[in-house]
Formats: structure tokens, C-alpha cells, sequence
């Protein structure tokens, strides 16, 4: 043959092969004579295609990854060389059978195989014959089947239409390969060197773009007249397709050229305004006299000199002018250097924090001391201060005091949900849409550099995959770092050390450590019944009347009707709740005096149950010691101190022990700690030993739906299980809170004064706590500890002397 007749296997796409790539025949009359008169096997193994259709002649190259097929494969390879292939009806099925395979396929000869590096086989074959399947033999290791020879209706040998249509097809075919960018020119040598029409008609067929069903139905069809019709109207489509994708992409070349013809002309509009004066000449003046009014230093000056000098060049049609014009505004509306003068008259401060804040006595002393040592130095580093409480006893309200005794700026900042670092750092001024952070703007607000800066529940602070913002906030917050604090849309560092930061958190879990370790901690407790009376006649009412527009002579509310609302409407550490409660009080008074009705100007406690319903809250009241194995505990919580309720019974069974109340590891391990003590101990406790394997234990918390969990309640478990298999009662009034050990050790816990502000809420008299927890108690104010009596403890059989008494409950059971 002629070097013509030949077609390389790189113009079929296939890129795994080297530039030595044998090359394939095109077919010719006499090669599709030889074809037709060779003899279809009974049998043949039938390789499934996914995606494609072999037509008879054309030479394909399939990647084969399934077992099956690379199986198929090779055993054909060594064998005859002669597969059966079908393409599958549905390309997504995994392990075709016989039913997911199409009837009508190609005898095709594998005529080379490659093993690729990623584990496939890829295998060059060429389909020689129709044929259709007449049985399935079997489907395992692959499918093989009877097939008979499915003949194609050819044309005469003189038809003159049959010829038309086949030149119309080659014609079509090199003009799509001329027009289309992404066939390579090669493609048209191979159309021209076709002798055979059917192989024409094929080799088309197989590689237009179309699909799968559409390449199937044009295989299944015998008239080889009709299936040239077919293939002709597809090709046309195609073209059609693609006239107007290359007329598409010619007007947007021509668009583009017309937009680079618009820019090349305004700038040179620009030039010659600048020449004549005129544009923005008289807005970069403005700016330049704005410049000379700051106090910033030189390295400040340089910067925005050059910024300015590059926004002069830029087309003021462009996206990124109107971003350069915000970014030299902020520059001029920054305070750069600009501070507020400090009020260092100590007298003053403290009346006007004592003035705002019943108690609080160890955050004013804090305030005070910076500001005694600000008077001094008169150049110190702001501290960051975090007051740390539950929700309620005024922290964010701080803050507004703080700067009027300072005499500065107040500025607060909500982080609560944050989780975009471009809130804290700001965004890279090369977007579109760009922004400084939070922490730029509001200095640009508040118009000073040395503001006081609330950040609002730190400890609810997120993060996503726009960034950290909790690390974003390390920087800010760390005093020896601020004085250059980089803000992406600033590009430069910012002076913060002048600011004073304070930031507000319900819980110092959330904070990361080192964020936490930045900042100095101070607690801010719960308020105690009688500081929440005077917090409420002091404060709360005086507002809640000018916000409903009423006066003091309207509604009389004494301390001691404030006091019922707190104990029996209220249970929290703060004074949110008493505010609504109030609040409610002054609606009643407001809506009276509306409808000109009657009421009680000064309200007693039947207008109060009038007013806000029964005492919601009795529950939290020290109930009773008379039924063994109940015992009071204390426990803090995210909004305070509060009590619960140990519980445990027993039951005829084996021995065993179950917990239920909602209760978390530690809990769980506290019960299973004390039960085993008493175990090791029951003849020192007098508990005959032989009750441990004809009882079961249930301990039981109240309350099952809320989540309990801490170090806490060691001995209040203890204790309870003690009186329970003793039958005797708890001391009257008794409140405990501790840990313990194996070994018999109790050990200290925290939240202490949360806890005794519970008790007294609950009326306990006494309190039961670990040595250890006795300096936690002297730095609690005497006032706070008026009616308690505290017992300190070492030992868990101290805890037992002091918690149960002598006296059995009544009805006792006899164990």
C-alpha cells in the first residue's frame, strides 16, 4: 500500500502512545471485500462499552478498568484476537448482564494492548462486521454469547444518489474539520484517502459528537443508504452549531477590541485633562489640603503621597479607581495620632462607676488602679481587660462608664457569630468590594486613637473557612504588639496601644488559650438578693418608668416587693430577668392610667401575684430531710450559682447500680467513686454488706432534660447513698459541694460564691465544703455570708459525721 492508505493512531486522539506509534490501514474496497467474506464464530466473548460505539472498519482506542473487561481482554489477546463488542444501555451500571447490553454490536480484532501505569488496560481494536446477539452462554468471568451476522443493504454498484450523498458527507466533513479549532488539520488528509463508502459512512459516524443512543441507533440501521441520510443530517446540525459558535466568538473579539479602543482613548482624554486642569484636579487638591491638617508621621505621609500619585494615572472609568478614591478617604478620616485627653481626677471616676454599678467592688478597684497608674506615667500601655460573668450583672454596660470616668470615647463591638478573619483584619484591597475590618472602622467612628473598646462576647466567637477570628484577634490584643497592628486594607500598621480594650465573655471554655492568656481575667459574680432589691429600685425602675413614659409618682415599688419578685420570679445571677419582671409592673400601671382605671399606686404582694401570676420559681426552695437517700447539692452554671437534688433509691435485683438525670462523664464517675467506697467502708458505716447483692441502686438527678456535668457532686452522691442504705436522715438545711477519691480524700472545687449565692436563694442554712475551699470563702464580703454556717472537711467520713444524723426516716425499710 501507499504511504496515503495509512493513518497514525495520534490523529484518534490517543496520547499514551510514543511518536513510534505503528500505524493502523485506512480500509480500503479490497480489505472490506476480504472482511465480508470471512466467517462470523459461533461464539464470541462480548467486551461492554460505556460510552462509545464501534461501527465496522473504524479503529478506536478503548481503556478498559473493570476486571471483567481487562480479563476479556487479555484472554482474547493470547487467543484468537476476535471479541464481540456492545455498547450498554445505561452507562452508569457497573457489572453489565445481559439484559444491560444493547442486541446489535461489531466483531472487532484487538490489534494491540498497553498496560497504562494507573492499573488500566488500554487496547487498540478495529470492528470488522455487524452482528447481533442470539444467546447468552454465560456471564461469568465475562459474558459470552452465540451471535448471527446482521448484513448491511448496500446500494448498487452504480447509484448515482448513494454517490451524492457519500461526496456530501466527505464535504461536510472537511469543512467541520476546517472550521472547528479543536480537530487537527491531519484529520482531513485521513477523509481524503477513504476509497471505501460504507468505511466513510462508518469512520464519520464513529467520531461525531454525538450520543451514545443516537450512535447505537445509527449502527442498528441495515440500509446502508439510509444510515449515510442519517449521518448527513447530523453532520449538517453540527455544523450549523458550530458557524455560530465561531460567529459568537468572532462579535465578542470584536467587543473586546472595541473596549481597548475606548480605554487607549480616555486615557488619552485624561492626559489632556490633566494638561488643561481639569477631571479630578480639584478633588486631589482637596485631599492634599486635608493631608497637611493630619498629625501623622513621615512614613504616613510617604505612603499616602505615593497612593495618591497612583490614583492621578488611574482612568476614572475603572472598577479599581472608586476603590483607590474610599482607600485615601479612610486615610484622611482616620484619628492617626488624634487622642483624647484623660480625666486622671480619681475621686470623679469612682462616683460616677458607683453612681452606674451596685457592687461590683473588684472591677471599679481595677479601674482605679489604672488610672492612678496612667496619672503617673501619663504613657502606658493600655491593658486588655476581660470581665468574665453570667449573663446579666452589667458587663457590656461597663464600658460606657468606664469611658465617661476616663473622659474617652466609647466604642463597642459585637463578636457574637463572627467567623470571617476579614471582619478583624479587613480585606485585601484588590477585590472588588473591598472594606478595612471592624476594628479600623470604628476607630474611624469614634475619632480619637485611644478610645474604650468593648468587645462583646469574645467567648462566642466562630470560625469557617473564610479564617480564625479568634487568631485574627491575637494581635490586637496583645500589648505588645498593637502599636502595629496590620490591616489588609490599610496595607500598613496602625497604632493601637493608646486603646483601651475591654471584652465581655460568659465562659472562658470558648476562648482559645491563647487569646485568654493575653487578656486579664477579672470575675464578675452574681449579685445577692438584697443587692438585686437595690439594683432594681435604684436602676431598673427609674428607667423602666421614663421608657413607658411614666413618673416616680405613678408606681411605688418598695425594696421588699422587689425582693418577692427576685426570689419568686427570678433565678439568675444577673438582673435581665428582674428588669422584665419590673418592667411588667410598669405596663400594669401604664395600661391603667391609659384606660383611666383604678389601681394600687403602691404595689403589694397581691398586686405582684396580680400582676405576674404565682411564684414561678418555689422549686428551687430546700425542700425536706425526710426520706433517706435525698441530699442537696450545689452546682455552678453558665448563668450562676443553683441547687439540685441528689436522688437514689433502692430495689430487690443482683447488686447493680443505674444513673439517670442527663448526666455527663464525670458525673457518672462521681456515683461510681462513692459507690464503691462505701463498699470498701460498709462495716465502719454500719451497713450490712449482704444489701449490695440483694439491692439494685438507681441515682437519679432531677430536671433530665437539661445536661448536668462537672467535678461537684462526689459528696452529695456519698451522702446519699450513705443515707440510703443507712435509713437515716440528712442534717435539716444542708447544702454540699465537693469531689472525692478513691482513697477517701474530698477535694476543692470552684464557683464558690455562685454557689453560696444559690444557697441563700434556697434558703440553706448550712454549707458543707472542702478545706481547701476556705480561702475561697474569706475573699467573699461578710455581707454575703450573713445566716450561713460553714463546715470545712478533709475526709469523706467527716462528710458523713456532719451530713447524717441519727434519726431513721419514717418508715424505714429493714435491710
Amino acid at each position: 500500500m501507499k504511504k496515503s492508505n495509512f493513518i497514525s493512531l495520534d490523529s484518534l486522539s490517543l496520547q499514551d502512545f510514543d511518536e513510534n506509534s505503528e500505524l493502523i490501514p485506512l480500509m480500503t474496497p479490497e480489505d472490506e471485500e476480504q472482511i465480508n467474506n470471512e466467517q462470523l464464530p459461533e461464539t464470541l466473548p462480548i467486551l461492554s462499552l460505556r460510552n462509545t460505539v464501534l461501527f465496522p472498519g473504524v479503529v478506536i482506542p478503548i481503556t478498559a478498568g473493570r476486571d471483567k473487561s481487562i480479563k476479556l481482554i487479555d484472554d482474547a489477546n493470547k487467543g484468537s484476537k476476535v471479541i464481540g463488542v456492545v455498547s450498554q444501555k445505561d452507562e452508569a451500571i457497573e457489572n453489565p448482564k445481559a439484559g444491560d447490553i444493547h442486541e446489535i454490536g461489531t466483531v472487532a480484532r484487538i490489534l494491540k494492548v498497553l498496560k497504562m501505569p494507573d492499573g488500566n488496560t488500554t487496547v487498540i481494536i478495529q470492528g470488522k462486521k455487524r452482528f447481533s446477539v442470539a444467546e447468552v452462554i454465560t456471564e461469568e468471568p465475562y459474558i459470552n454469547a452465540t451471535v448471527r451476522e446482521v448484513p448491511e443493504a448496500k446500494p448498487a454498484k452504480v447509484n448515482k444518489e448513494f454517490q451524492a450523498i457519500t461526496d456530501s458527507i466527505k464535504d461536510l466533513a472537511l469543512k467541520i474539520i476546517k472550521d472547528s479549532p479543536n480537530i487537527p488539520s491531519e484529520a482531513s488528509f485521513a477523509i481524503k484517502n477513504i476509497e471505501s463508502d460504507s468505511f466513510l459512512i462508518n469512520f464519520v459516524s464513529s467520531n461525531m459528537n454525538l450520543p451514545v443512543k443516537d450512535k447505537q441507533k445509527l449502527l442498528e440501521t441495515n440500509d446502508l443508504k439510509e444510515r449515510a441520510l442519517e449521518t448527513l443530517k447530523f453532520m449538517n446540525i453540527e455544523l450549523q452549531k458550530l458557524e455560530l459558535k465561531n460567529d459568537i466568538q468572532s462579535k465578542v473579539q470584536s467587543d473586546m477590541n472595541q473596549q481597548q479602543r475606548e480605554y487607549f482613548l480616555n486615557q488619552q482624554m485624561k492626559t489632556i485633562q490633566e494638561e488643561l486642569g481639569g477631571g479630578n484636579a480639584e478633588e486631589m487638591e482637596d485631599m492634599k489640603k486635608r493631608a497637611k491638617l493630619k498629625k501623622w508621621d513621615d512614613k504616613v505621609g510617604e505612603h499616602f503621597e505615593k497612593e495618591l500619585s497612583k490614583m492621578q494615572r488611574m482612568n476614572p472609568q475603572v472598577a479599581e479607581y472608586s476603590i483607590q478614591r474610599n482607600y485615601l478617604d479612610l486615610f484622611l478620616d482616620l484619628p492617626w495620632n488624634e487622642f483624647s485627653k484623660d480625666k486622671f481626677d480619681l475621686k470623679r471616676a469612682k462616683k460616677i462607676l458607683d453612681r452606674d454599678h451596685y457592687g461590683l467592688d473588684d472591677v471599679k478597684k481595677r479601674i482605679i488602679e489604672y488610672l492612678a497608674v496612667l496619672k503617673l506615667r501619663n504613657d502606658m500601655k493600655s491593658p486588655i481587660l476581660c470581665l468574665y460573668g453570667p449573663p446579666g450583672v452589667g458587663k457590656t454596660s461597663l464600658g460606657k462608664s468606664i469611658a465617661e470616668a476616663l473622659g474617652r470615647e466609647y466604642v463597642r463591638m459585637s463578636l457574637g457569630g463572627l467567623r470571617d478573619e476579614a471582619e478583624i483584619r479587613g480585606h485585601r484591597k484588590t477585590y472588588i468590594g473591598a472594606m478595612p475590618g471592624r476594628i479600623i472602622q470604628s476607630l474611624k467612628k469614634a475619632g480619637t486613637s485611644n478610645p474604650v473598646f468593648v468587645l462583646d462576647e469574645i467567648d462566642k466567637l466562630s470560625n469557617s473557612n473564610q479564617g480564625d477570628p479568634s487568631s485574627a484577634l491575637l494581635e490586637v490584643l496583645d500589648p505588645e504588639q498593637n502599636s502595629e497592628f496590620h490591616d489588609n486594607f490599610l496595607e500598613m500598621g496602625y497604632d493601637l496601644s493608646k486603646v483601651m480594650f475591654i471584652a465581655t465573655s460568659n465562659s472562658l471554655a470558648n476562648i482559645q488559650p491563647a487569646l485568654r492568656d493575653r487578656m486579664e481575667i477579672i470575675n464578675v459574680t452574681g449579685y445577692t438578693i438584697e443587692e438585686k432589691a437595690e439594683i432594681g429600685k435604684r436602676h431598673l425602675l427609674p428607667k423602666q418608668l421614663k421608657e413607658h413614659g411614666l413618673t416616680d409618682n405613678d408606681l411605688k415599688l418598695g425594696k421588699p416587693q422587689i425582693e418577692k419578685i427576685v426570689e419568686g420570679y427570678t433565678r439568675e445571677s444577673g438582673v435581665r430577668s428582674l428588669e422584665k419582671q419590673i418592667a411588667k409592673m410598669v405596663r400594669y400601671a401604664a395600661m391603667n392610667i391609659a384606660m383611666e382605671e383604678e389601681y394600687n399606686l403602691k404595689v403589694n404582694n397581691d398586686t405582684i401575684v396580680e400582676v405576674l401570676g404565682g411564684p414561678k420559681l418555689e422549686r428551687d426552695k430546700y425542700e425536706n430531710n425526710d426520706v433517706a437517700g435525698v441530699v442537696t447539692g450545689l452546682a455552678w452554671t453558665r448563668v450562676g450559682g443553683d441547687i439540685l437534688f441528689i436522688e437514689s433509691i433502692l430495689s430487690k435485683g443482683k447488686g447493680s447500680m443505674s444513673i439517670t438525670g442527663n448526666l455527663g462523664k464525670v458525673m457518672k464517675e462521681s456515683a461510681t467513686i462513692a459507690m464503691e467506697y462505701i463498699k470498701a467502708n460498709a462495716d465502719e458505716f454500719g451497713i450490712n454488706s449482704e444489701v449490695f447483692d440483694k439491692y439494685n441502686v438507681h441515682i437519679h438527678v432531677p430536671e433530665g432534660a437539661t445536661p448536668k456535668d462537672g467535678p461537684s457532686a462526689g459528696v452529695t452522691m456519698l451522702t446519699s447513698l450513705v443515707s440510703l442504705f443507712t435509713q437515716r436522715k440528712v442534717k435539716k438545711s444542708l447544702a454540699m459541694t465537693g469531689e472525692i477519691t478513691l482513697r477517701g480524700k474530698v477535694l476543692p472545687v470552684g464557683g464558690i460564691k455562685e454557689k453560696i449565692l444559690a444557697a441563700k436563694r434556697a434558703k440553706i442554712k448550712e454549707i458543707l465544703l472542702c478545706e481547701d475551699n476556705r480561702r475561697d470563702i474569706e475573699e467573699i464580703k461578710p455581707d454575703y455570708l450573713k445566716g450561713l454556717t460553714f463546715h470545712y472537711v478533709s475526709d469523706m467520713k467527716d462528710v458523713l459525721k456532719l451530713a447524717i444524723t441519727k434519726q431513721k426516716v419514717k418508715g424505714a425499710k429493714k435491710l
